[in-house]
């Protein structure tokens, strides 16, 4: 699958611009699900030095991208009249997801097994485990 990953919030801590601790197990989930032949995308916001950073940060973590804010590692925007940074993936793992973002293992295993997210809670109270929702997202306007 491709799969479009954003950074931070999503791999690391919200920092912005600075680069935050990681998120626990997301460069190890990243190296897992390369090595079972996804095609990562970092997809984010960063542009620049800041990009490079982030790019750099991952790298050094054994975390190397198949593409980076683009669909394919030699899509140019003078050669492509159709470009769009909508990039086009599979997935998206993105701390704004619609209920927030899943702990890593939660991903893995949905990637990994083919399953929702609503499969792993129900699996859970099935199991008699106290299940809960992903963690809700602070918003902008909230201090």
């Amino acid at each position: 699958m491709i799969i479009a990953v954003d950074f931070d919030g999503t791999i690391v801590e919200h920092r912005y611009p600075e680069i935050g601790e990681e998120v626990p197990f997301a460069t190890d989930t990243l190296r897992m699900l390369i090595k079972e032949h996804h095609r990562l995308i970092l997809w984010s916001v960063r542009e620049g030095q800041l990009l490079e950073d982030a790019v750099n940060w991952c790298k050094k973590r054994g975390v190397e991208f198949y593409a980076v804010n683009k669909d394919y590692p030699e899509e140019m925007v003078e050669y492509n009249n159709h470009f769009s940074r909508k990039i086009k993936a599979d997935i998206f793992i993105d701390d704004r997801n619609l209920g927030g973002l899943p702990d890593w293992g939660q991903i893995y295993h949905m990637i990994h097994d083919h399953v929702s997210y609503r499969h792993l809670l129900n699996e859970a109270r099935q199991q008699g485990i106290e299940a809960t929702e992903a963690p809700k997202k602070r918003h902008w306007w909230q201090f």
